[in-house]
């Protein structure tokens, strides 16, 4: 077996003898997480359907309605409790820049598009916004964040290692499936570095480069070179998994999937910000439901 091979299956199965009573708690420190994880707490030891679960209901706290307070709620919340995702909050600034432009870009829209209504505030040629219109891209922008946030900050605190196994050993999924997709993203980085040293050899021989025609060769070329290397490496890992008795009856685990009283603090934690966020929203008079306004 090859050491890729060991490298993709060993993390949570054993055939033929049982695995420990509890799960060891691991720290995420996979380098191609968007967000890195610098220190182990609470919530990155949560079960990974756990954070999966909080990043809906905060999701749908913000979703129901396109208001100011529901969804600044819902993002208060969110920027309150980053310290304690154990990620570094600095390569968080670095990498997310693109959240807040991509939602003034959605609200700027809005603020064009939407109902001319109250007061106007800005009127300069075509372009006409009043407090109305701009209420609504406040309300957007915020939206946008608190939608956004929650999702991409609990997925960078899931081990995809752990998330497989949460996914078979609790919701009975398909092992032999669920691990095949985990083997792929895992090789994921594998395939574009193995690309780029696959393009630096065949310019430095004189393969690649030239004329439009001898550079579509190329590229075809060096694409049937990976789908050889796809399909080989393919074939080790399924005798690999066939050798491990994977998607047959009687295998134990390495390491059990469980859910402790911290999953259950998340979960009641996320549902009273929720609850709290409509329930304010009706009591200001802010609630404009997306369905049956």
């Amino acid at each position: 077996m090859s050491a890729l091979s060991e490298h993709t299956l060993q993390h949570s199965y054993s055939a033929g003898s049982a695995g420990p009573a509890g799960s060891a708690e691991v720290t995420v420190q996979d380098p191609g997480q968007l967000i890195p994880v610098v220190r182990s707490t609470a919530l990155v030891r949560c079960n990974p359907l756990t954070k999966i679960a909080v990043a809906l209901i905060l999701m749908v706290g913000a979703l129901l309605s396109i208001d100011l307070v529901s969804a600044g709620i819902v993002l208060a919340f969110t920027l309150v409790s980053l310290p304690v995702t154990g990620l570094d909050l600095l390569a968080a600034l670095k990498r997310l820049w693109f959240l807040p432009v991509g939602a003034l870009l959605a609200a700027w829209g809005t603020a064009i598009l939407a109902e001319k209504t109250g007061a106007v505030v800005i009127d300069v040629g075509p372009i006409l916004m009043t407090t109305g219109s701009l209420d609504a891209a406040a309300a957007i922008f915020v939206r946008a964040l608190a939608l956004a946030i929650p999702l991409i900050v609990l997925a960078s605190t899931i081990d995809p290692r752990d998330l497989s196994d949460a996914l078979i050993q609790h919701l009975r999924l398909p092992e032999v499936v669920v691990v095949s997709v985990l083997a792929a993203s895992r090789l994921l980085g594998l395939l574009v570095t193995e690309w780029q040293t696959l393009s630096m050899a065949r310019r430095a021989r004189g393969v690649a480069g030239g004329s439009l025609v001898r550079r579509t060769s190329s590229l075809f070329g060096g694409i049937f070179v990976l789908l050889v290397q796809s399909i080989r490496r393919g074939t080790t890992l399924a005798m690999a998994m066939e050798g491990r008795a994977f998607g047959r009856p009687g295998r134990t685990w390495r390491r059990r999937s469980t859910f402790a009283g911290r999953d259950l603090v998340a979960i009641v934690a996320s549902l009273g910000v929720c609850v709290a966020a409509i329930v304010s929203a009706h009591l200001l008079g802010t609630w404009n439901p997306i369905i049956g306004g």
